[in-house]
């Protein structure tokens, strides 16, 4: 199967020996996005809302350079920082979705994010 590699400049460049996403076949596999600001480099890290905004923000611009929506998405990760946040993140990631037909999805406290963000979200879609 071929493997296509996803890039925008829409979304933050990697920083490391990864993509921002990988096609194969017609599945997306998304590398987890975290609030930085894609034309200043900047976290974005004021409130939690916002935080999370720009993480969707971003995983939105590197769906939408694969062609794709959020309505493609069939899994999410998220990884949190602290699960006192879980409320907040969950009302701004619900916003992007549809209730009736949003996608599977796990939600994880961890120690520590890249950066010490408070959250990163990874997606995995289909056309």
């Amino acid at each position: 199967m071929e493997k296509i590699i996803i890039k925008t400049t829409d979304a933050p460049a990697p920083i490391g020996p990864y993509n921002q996403a990988v096609l194969t076949g017609n599945t997306l596999y998304t590398s987890g996005q975290i609030a930085i600001n894609p034309a200043t480099g900047d976290l974005v890290l004021d409130t939690i809302a916002i935080e999370t905004t720009q993480v969707m923000e971003n995983l939105k611009a590197v769906l939408a350079a694969a062609e794709m929506t959020f309505e493609n998405v069939i899994k999410t990760s998220i990884f949190i920082s602290d699960m006192n946040n879980f409320g907040a993140i969950n009302e701004i990631y619900g916003n992007y979705f549809d209730e009736a037909t949003a996608p599977a999805r796990e939600t994880v406290e961890v120690a520590n994010l890249p950066k010490f963000v408070n959250v990163e979200i990874s997606a995995i879609a289909i056309k």
